[in-house]
């Protein structure tokens, strides 16, 4: 059986840094999507990824393993997100920022789906909030519990449920205007 996530982070900080290749394995691909969710771009994506596993080789020291690995990476996964968008802030508005690429390749899970609601779903994420989406993405797409949503930003379960509602709120009327055509 495979250690779990926790076992060979707990191995990380007790000096088997090349066991950190198997937490990468694990991980690259969902931590990639979560930053591209976010960012809308591929390269920031893929370079936040890097960050965020030269943070946990710096702060192995200071890993607990109180709670789920993923808990604790999705928090330095935050922090290097907010880095990035600090040195974003002078290049470009926010707004802009998340702008939808127009040649972006479709993702597996968007193949599933008809190629119009799937763009109306994306232009609608990308008119949310960076906050609003994050939380999303921790919510729905990460598989995180609220409990550990929770624990990661540091507020109650009810602030989170609240806060994923308003977002899921937003979102339902931002998409429900850009079906009926009422934005560009």
């Amino acid at each position: 059986m495979a250690p779990s996530d926790n076992e060979v982070m707990e191995a990380v900080r007790d000096g088997k840094v090349e066991k950190l290749a198997i937490l990468f394995e694990r991980h690259q691909v969902m931590l990639y999507n979560f930053f591209l969710r976010l960012t809308g771009n591929r390269s920031a994506s893929e370079d936040l990824v890097q960050d965020v596993f030269i943070r946990i080789l710096k702060y192995r020291a200071g890993y607990q393993g109180q709670s789920r690995f993923a808990v604790w990476m999705f928090q330095i996964a935050r922090n290097a997100h907010i880095d990035h968008l600090r040195k974003q802030k002078g290049d470009l508005p926010l707004d802009e920022q998340f702008a939808e690429p127009s040649s972006r390749e479709p993702r597996p899970e968007e193949r599933l789906e008809a190629e119009q609601d799937v763009a109306l779903i994306r232009r609608a994420l990308d008119r949310l909030s960076w906050k609003k989406r994050e939380i999303l993405m921790l919510s729905r797409f990460q598989d995180l519990k609220l409990r550990e949503i929770a624990d990661l930003l540091g507020c109650q379960v009810g602030t989170v449920k609240a806060q994923v509602h308003r977002a899921l709120k937003e979102l339902s009327r931002i998409y429900l205007e850009l079906q009926e055509g009422r934005t560009s």
